[in-house]
C-alpha cells in the first residue's frame, strides 16, 4: 500500500509544533517533507536549536517514515514553488500540507518598521498562498488537506508583537476564502490556533503567569495540537474546512 505523502514547515526546533506534528504524522503513516530555517531561529532569544532539524528528521525515520529535508527561506517568493517541485522530484505527490513556519516579530507599533512589516507579511502569508496555489496546480483530482496556523490576536491584542500579530490576522481571515478557493479541488483548509504552547520560548515568569490563567493550569503541548493536525488530515476530518480551530486548552475563553 503506498504511504501518503505530507510537507511540514517550520521543522528546526525539536521542542516546537512543527517538529510534534512530524512526529504524529509519522506515527499515522505518513512518509514526510520537512522544511526549516534555522538563521530566523538564531536571531530570537530562544536561539537556534543547533541540529533540531536533522535530529527531527532522524526520529521521524525511525517511527518508520521516509523523509526529505529542506531548508529555505519563505521571504524569498521563489521558495513555495521551489518547495512544492522537490516534493513532487522526490515523493510524486502529496496528500497533506501543514504551514507551521512563522516570523516572530517582537515590536510594538512605535518600533515597527516598513521591512520588518513587509518581511512579516513575505513569511507569515504570503508563503502561504503560494504554497496553496503551488499545491493545487498538482496532482489533478488528488485530494488533500491543507493545515495554516494563527496567534491568539482574534482574542485580544497584542500589542508588543504589531508585525507578526496583524500577519497572523491575514492568516487567520484567510482561511474560509482559501477552503473556497480549493474546495473544487478537494483540498480542505484549515487554521489552528494553539494559543500558549509549551515550546520553550517563555521565561520562568511567564511560564508560571500563563499556567495561571488556564483554566486546569497547565499548558498546552506541542503533542496536543499535533493530535488535532492529525485528525483534520484523517478520514473523520474530511467535511471540515474553512474553520479556524482553538487547541488552546481554554485560554481563548478566560
Amino acid at each position: 500500500m503506498t504511504r501518503p505523502v505530507a510537507l511540514v514547515t517550520g521543522t528546526s526546533r525539536r521542542r516546537g509544533i512543527a517538529a510534534a506534528v512530524a512526529r504524529r504524522l509519522a506515527r499515522d503513516g505518513y512518509d514526510l517533507v520537512l522544511h526549516s530555517w534555522a538563521p530566523f531561529d538564531a536571531e530570537m532569544p530562544w536561539h537556534a536549536d543547533e541540529g533540531g532539524a536533522k535530529a527531527v528528521a532522524a526520529e521521524c525515520r525511525e517511527l518508520g517514515a521516509v523523509v526529505t529535508e529542506l531548508a529555505g527561506d519563505f521571504a524569498d517568493p521563489a521558495e513555495p514553488q521551489r518547495v512544492l517541485d522537490a516534493v513532487h522530484a522526490g515523493h510524486g505527490g502529496l496528500d497533506a500540507l501543514a504551514a507551521v513556519h512563522a516570523r516572530s516579530s517582537p515590536y510594538p507599533l512605535a518600533e515597527a518598521t516598513a521591512a520588518e512589516l513587509d518581511l512579516c507579511f513575505a513569511v507569515n502569508v504570503r508563503s502561504i498562498v503560494l504554497l496553496a496555489k503551488a499545491y493545487a496546480a498538482r496532482d489533478g483530482d488528488r485530494p488533500g488537506r491543507l493545515v495554516t496556523f494563527t496567534s491568539g490576536q482574534y482574542h485580544e491584542g497584542m500589542p508588543d508583537e504589531i508585525p507578526y500579530a496583524v500577519s497572523k490576522g491575514a492568516v487567520h481571515q484567510m482561511t474560509a476564502t482559501l477552503a473556497r478557493s480549493l474546495a473544487p479541488r478537494r483540498i480542505t483548509v484549515n487554521c489552528v490556533d494553539p494559543g500558549p504552547c509549551d515550546t520553550g520560548w517563555a521565561s520562568e515568569e511567564t511560564y508560571a503567569a500563563v499556567a495561571a490563567r488556564m483554566p486546569d493550569g497547565t499548558w498546552t503541548a506541542p503533542a496536543d495540537v499535533a493530535a488535532a493536525v492529525s485528525w483534520l488530515f484523517g478520514p473523520d476530518g474530511s467535511r471540515v474546512t474553512g474553520q479556524v480551530v482553538a487547541v488552546d486548552g481554554g485560554w481563548s475563553t478566560t
